[in-house]
């Protein structure tokens, strides 16, 4: 039997991408889950003190991350990853360097839009 593979993966926000960047992550998973790829475990999304996004997740199995790197569908939502934001290592968050790395939780999303997005 496989077991599933849980990952922490840190995306950097471009200028002044970091609102469509929460949107992106906020979608990540439930697009991943979609396509079968990710279980029903539910991410976590945290904000660093530098703005990093910060997504612990699932995946189904080692075989489900390869067949993420074939799936139109999932390459297509890596670009506009890659659009708004950069990826980097854990590692190179001031956080990870502490004995228990402490992030914010990704701000909800509110039924208000933001100014100027009515």
């Amino acid at each position: 039997m496989s077991m599933g593979r849980v990952v922490i993966a840190c995306y950097a926000p471009r200028a002044g991408r970091e609102e469509e960047l929460h949107h992106l992550a906020r979608e990540h998973v439930p697009r991943l889950r979609a396509e079968g790829l990710v279980t029903g475990r539910e991410p976590i999304i945290s904000v660093a003190t530098d703005g990093t996004v910060v997504e612990v997740f699932e995946w189904v199995s080692e075989a489900a991350i390869a067949a993420a790197h074939e799936s139109a569908a999932v390459r297509a939502m890596w670009d506009e990853f890659e659009r708004v934001s950069t990826y980097v290592p854990i590692g190179s968050l001031t956080e990870a360097a502490r004995l228990f790395s402490e992030f914010a939780p990704l701000p909800s999303v509110s039924a208000t839009p933001p100014p100027g997005h009515e």
